[in-house]
């Protein structure tokens, strides 16, 4: 509760609403639970992190099946679910906290690692499938870039920039250094390339 209760009071009013006050308020708890399960609202807010990345996580670095394809990443970077109003309300909170904050930072980096190791994996298979000749750990660093430079551009302006303009300016971007990305593994299909007038 005190947990989805952070989450809310970031998507409604940034870090400045991330109050001990405010969470209490917005799960019904007394303020002594936060001290007893997180140690402090910065332990809190450690886990508000770790529950705001893990939906992704679990798409792009699953414990429990193969590691997916560069597309399915892509895919999943853009996909509904996390390109959402309320959700980059709470990143460019989290995001803004990290540089200030060694807990949150310390959090931050862990994450960051699984997701950078998942993207690299998945660029060496991309580009070991079609005889390319990479470096794949900065390029991921690049690709985790790219992606929330749109994820902020579009918060800015969803009309101007949509979900579905920024994946497939994405997709124009990497498309001279890989090739068409497919949808998923085994796929034949790939992921449609946009003329650059349109994004």
């Amino acid at each position: 509760m005190l947990v989805e209760a952070g989450l809310a009071c970031l998507a409604r009013g940034g870090i400045t609403a991330f109050t001990v006050d405010n969470i209490c308020k917005e799960a019904k708890a007394s303020r002594g639970l936060i001290t007893h399960h997180f140690g402090s609202k910065d332990g809190l807010l450690a886990a508000v992190y770790a529950a705001a990345y893990a939906p992704f996580l679990a798409e792009i670095a699953p414990a429990s099946r193969v590691d997916p394809s560069l597309g399915e990443i892509i895919m999943s970077a853009f996909s509904d679910s996390l390109f959402s109003r309320d959700n980059l309300n709470v990143w460019l909170a989290l995001w803004g906290e990290i540089a200030v904050n060694p807990i949150l930072k310390q959090e931050h980096r862990k994450h960051y690692e699984a997701y950078q190791n998942s993207l690299r994996r998945a660029l060496e298979r991309h580009a070991s499938d079609r005889n390319l000749i990479i470096e794949a750990d900065s390029l991921a660093v690049s690709i985790i870039a790219l992606i929330d430079g749109y994820w902020l551009e579009q918060r800015i302006d969803s009309e101007r920039l949509t979900q579905d303009r920024a994946r497939a300016a994405c997709l124009q971007f990497l498309h001279p250094l890989l090739g068409e990305i497919p949808l998923a593994q085994n796929d034949g299909d790939t992921l449609p390339r946009t003329d650059p007038a349109a994004v």
